[in-house]
């Protein structure tokens, strides 16, 4: 049975990598394909409920995500037809002239700030756009953005992924934050080190010392794993992404890598305004308790029968947070406000397509999930490792975010599963959901639904399969050098 659930992941890559499909034909071909192994093989049951409930779901998940897509191609196109991004340019400029310095500031440290603070889609919307309205490519811009996040994802949204695993069994929240960071600590810098190579120009004189990405890298991921350590799962990923970029700048002035000019503080200011205000809106509403609560509390939900439903509490989604920071800048003057019709409109121009190929893929990931196959897939492999189980652990997490696009989703299903495999093969359970939010991160980086939502706001929407393609290969090689100190820390301390 486990063999045939791995069938339309299967079908899914080889369709979007081998054969270059699009998402959209990809996601739908392999649903069928899912919902006929569900019918034939889990007995998922062939009725209008059982149909309809998975549709949905998909539908709506598609929904909240093009809330977050539209705002940030709002921005994008305002700050394109501004001159704002222009201007960006020139102080990042003011820094330094290497491009690799410029992908390290935007895709790592930006891009780590945004999924601490928001998650859910957010850093890859927003930093992929900015990339390449500084030149660089689309393809290139999205797997930058993609990898720059990553190693930050396990804490996302101000550690919002880790509160399902400690739940699961009561684990101490800061030693779990520690032990993933940990892992992270020890493998994250492959993923700078990755993006300072992807942003290498062809210009022998352009290029940055290999330093910079080694100090981006400590400059995040210690300050995060004294935060993992201190304060437990809100602020490893937040916090060091802001102390680290200022210190990246700091080094990076000192080293007298920027040229001598800057551009005035106002100009700059006024050009960031909506990154800014992204930054105090975030914050606001995700570390003042009374706002947070207060947001939370109006919530759109439904439910069909006992298993299918949704949720959003649209005034503390990131898409809105998105929107009211380009409205709010945008609404301050008259030439701001000339340009929101037709910056709304040239963002919507891009989201049938999208749309279409986010409900193809969430519909596969429904049917899988609902029928039974994902259970099937992990019970077999847990049957078959036993006492390695660490060894799969990441890899299970990173499946889970694959079909569900989340790292807090994918926690949520696969928490209690991770526990009971670790019991099964006599390995400690704190191990295992270290390895589930250590590998669900990394999950993201291939997960359909980030891709399509990244490509739509750059330009690549039937072209995922070629981000797939560089992103498929250094999730597994980041999965399994997790599991494989996850297995040498269960021997060295098999009573941890």
């Amino acid at each position: 049975m486990a063999g045939l659930a791995l069938l339309p992941f299967i079908a899914f890559v080889v369709l979007l990598v081998g054969l270059r499909r699009s998402a959209a034909e990809a996601g739908v071909w392999s649903a069928a394909g899912g919902l006929a192994i569900a019918v034939l093989v889990f007995d998922y049951p062939l009725n209008s409920l059982a149909l309809a409930g998975p549709a949905l779901e998909a539908v709506f998940t598609s929904a909240t995500i093009l809330w977050i897509i539209f705002p940030a191609l709002c921005i994008y196109e305002y700050q394109q037809r501004t001159g704002a991004t222009a201007e960006i340019g020139r102080w990042l400029a003011s820094v330094s002239t290497k491009p690799q310095i410029h992908a390290l500031l935007l895709a790592w440290f930006f891009g780590l700030f945004l999924e601490g603070a928001a998650g859910f889609g957010t850093p890859i919307a927003l930093v992929a756009p900015m990339l390449v309205g500084l030149g660089f490519a689309p393809l290139r811009a999205l797997v930058l953005a993609l990898f720059g996040h990553a190693a930050g994802v396990s804490f996302g949204a101000v550690g919002t992924p880790i509160v399902p695993l400690v739940e699961t069994m009561a684990a101490d929240p800061r030693t779990l934050s520690l032990l993933i960071m940990l892992l992270h600590g020890a493998i994250g810098w492959m993923l700078a080190m990755l993006v300072f190579r992807l942003a290498r120009p062809d210009d022998p004189a352009m290029r940055a010392s290999w330093l910079a990405p080694i100090g981006a890298a400590l400059l995040f991921l210690v300050p995060a794993a004294v935060f993992a350590w201190a304060t437990g799962p809100e602020l490893p990923t937040l916090g060091g992404a802001l102390i680290g970029a200022l210190l990246f700048v700091v080094v990076v002035r000192r080293r007298r890598m920027a040229p001598a000019g800057s551009i005035p503080a106002g100009t700059l200011a006024m050009a960031a305004m909506p990154y800014l205000a992204v930054l105090v809106l975030i914050l606001a509403t995700r570390l003042v308790p009374p706002i947070t609560s207060i947001l939370q509390e109006a919530t759109l939900e439904w439910t069909l029968g006992r298993n299918f439903g949704g949720s959003l509490a649209p005034l503390y989604h990131p898409g809105t947070l998105l929107m009211l920071s380009l409205l709010i800048p945008a609404s301050a003057n008259a030439t701001g406000r000339s340009m929101l019709n037709v910056t709304f409109v040239a963002a919507a121009r891009r989201l049938p397509p999208v749309a279409l190929a986010l409900v193809s893929v969430l519909l596969l990931a429904r049917f899988m999930v609902h029928s039974g196959m994902i259970e099937a897939l992990a019970l077999a492999a847990a049957e078959l490792l036993g006492s390695a189980w660490p060894l799969a652990s990441p890899l299970t997490g990173a499946l889970g975010s694959f079909v569900t696009g989340s790292a807090t989703t994918s926690n949520i299903v696969l928490a209690e599963f991770q526990v009971s495999a670790a019991s099964a093969g006599n390995v400690a359970p704190l191990l295992a959901l270290a390895g589930q939010g250590f590998g669900a991160a990394i999950g993201n980086i291939v997960a359909p639904h980030n891709i399509v939502a990244g490509a739509a706001t750059v330009g690549l929407i039937g072209r995922e399969g070629e981000v797939l393609k560089q992103t498929l290969p250094v999730c597994l090689l980041y999965a399994v050098a997790g599991g494989a100190l996850l297995l040498a820390l269960s021997a060295l301390l098999p009573m941890f």
